[in-house]
């Protein structure tokens, strides 16, 4: 099946099989290679990325179905001539990313939260990223991240 996705504000065609995930399609034909694959089963979270801005796992989704749809990965995060987001610099400066596998996720799953939700809680944001596992940091560095570019008041 011949498929035709923007990603991260390019356009990106090709054949794919009927079968083909979209986490294959984005690191192997986009050649866009920040979306990690960790489970492939949906459980961890390092696959997410925005399909017409809502988070998804691209391991539990065909290429198919993002065919004529707008994707946004890691990649896209950053300004066109690299600048870092807020966000993204909060992660550095909370020291909320260790190995990086599953911060891609993490990034994808916070953006979509804060522009959303840019007052949301300590506790909203624990629900949000329930679904990103992380195995270094202990998601204190990251929920800390986020609530630094929020606008919600600290809980009591």
């Amino acid at each position: 099946m011949r498929i035709s996705v923007q990603i991260n504000g390019a356009a990106y065609a090709g054949e794919v099989e009927p079968r083909t995930l979209l986490s294959d399609f984005i690191r192997h034909q986009a050649r866009l290679t920040g979306t990690h694959v960790g489970c492939e089963h949906g459980a961890c979270g390092a696959c997410t990325v925005a399909l017409d801005g809502e988070p998804v796992r691209s391991c539990l989704m065909l290429a198919v179905q993002a065919n004529g749809r707008e994707l946004l990965t890691v990649e896209g995060l950053a300004g066109t001539g690299g600048e870092l987001t807020p966000l993204q610099r909060a992660f550095t400066e909370h020291h909320a990313l260790q190995c990086g596998f599953c911060t891609a996720g993490f990034l994808i799953v916070a953006d979509a939260l804060v522009r959303r939700r840019p007052d949301a809680s300590e506790a909203e944001i624990r629900e949000e990223l329930a679904g990103n596992l992380c195995r270094c940091t202990g998601y204190e560095g990251i929920v800390a991240a986020i609530r630094s570019v929020t606008s919600a008041l600290p809980e009591a």
